[in-house]
């Protein structure tokens, strides 16, 4: 009889430091990805002040590439990447299948990335006495007669393609598109430096009327601010997809990119520890044009992502409040 006491004793005191282990923990920081580009830095800051002032949880955030971060959240090193485009990198693949991360949530519905083009290339612009420069230009396979009209300073005998920065996903995608619709020997594959850069060469591009063909995404404030033409690719085809995410594969296939699905990635043991948050980010909506419209402004003003973050929860609480219960949206509407 006592050595069943003693057992049951051992495997209580077990399953009480289990259980402790798991218990959301109010002194260690939760480690947010510290994400570049400025939709993902906003949502991270919004994320950030509710689980600060909601929940009373301390958190800080960790730098990296998309990528890097993918790994470090499948080693618990960062517990959430508050922008996660799930599903397109294969180190993302690889630890979703493991159980080591989790996709949480449909953060912003109608997100979309692909090439595009100032709509003034298309249809000109009267107010600027712009006239149409690329009337016929519909899809991708007609930058094979374009190249000359987006050329390239550096190298006038080829158009420039504005990439994404190195280290992010679509940066890959991007450079085996340019092989599979036979247009690598047309055109240089310019990476920008940062996301900011990126940025900044496109808006000079359009406020001083020039063509520029870039890579680009929604939600953004370019979106909010000016009118673009996204050019049409091939229909999503999963097996293209498996060749274009594969910075090695010899022949590429084109496809548009993977349906975007935007979501809250966060590790496993973050899924486990932190119920309350876990339901929060579940419920997470962010209406792309008022982000979009946010994401503009902030742009514009220059305000910094948390900045940002305080000015869109004090401006738009019918939004957020329906992700919360009514104390925890109560606390964070008195910590503002």
């Amino acid at each position: 009889m006592n050595r069943l006491t003693t057992l049951l004793g051992s495997a209580l005191l077990a399953l009480s430091l289990v259980s402790h282990s798991l218990a959301a923990d109010k002194t260690t920081p939760i480690h947010f990805g510290d994400i570049t580009w400025e939709s993902g830095s906003l949502t991270t800051e919004i994320l950030r002040l509710i689980v600060e002032k909601g929940y009373g949880y301390p958190t800080d955030t960790l730098p990296g590439s998309t990528v890097s971060m993918e790994v470090a959240l499948a080693r618990n090193d960062i517990q959430v990447i508050a922008e996660e485009w799930a599903g397109r990198s294969p180190a993302w693949v690889k630890a979703e299948q493991a159980g080591q991360v989790f996709a949480i949530g449909d953060t912003v519905k109608n997100a979309d990335e692909g090439w595009y083009v100032p709509a003034f290339v298309i249809k000109g612009d009267t107010a600027r006495n712009i006239k149409p420069l690329a009337p016929d230009l519909k899809s991708v396979n007609d930058l094979k007669d374009y190249a000359q009209l987006f050329r390239d300073p550096e190298a006038p005998g080829k158009g420039r393609f504005l990439n994404s920065p190195s280290g992010w996903t679509s940066e890959i995608v991007n450079s085996q598109k340019l092989k599979a619709y036979g247009l690598d020997a047309l055109y240089v594959n310019f990476r920008s430096g940062s996301g900011a850069a990126l940025d900044a060469e496109i808006t000079s591009s359009i406020r001083r009327g020039k063509p520029v063909l870039f890579y680009y995404w929604s939600p953004t404030p370019l979106m909010g601010r000016f009118e673009l033409v996204r050019l049409q690719e091939p229909p999503f085809d999963p097996e293209a997809w498996k060749t274009l995410t594969d910075a090695s594969h010899p022949h590429p296939q084109g496809s548009q990119s993977l349906p975007a699905k935007l979501s809250i990635g966060v590790s496993a043991p973050f899924k486990q520890q932190y119920p309350d948050l876990i339901e929060l980010f579940g419920k997470v909506d962010l209406p792309i044009d008022t982000l979009n419209q946010t994401l503009a402004q902030m742009s514009e003003t220059r305000q910094s992502p948390k900045e940002a973050a305080r000015q869109f929860l004090k401006e738009h609480p019918q939004i957020w409040k329906a992700w919360l219960p009514a104390e925890q949206a109560g606390k964070v509407e008195a910590g503002l």
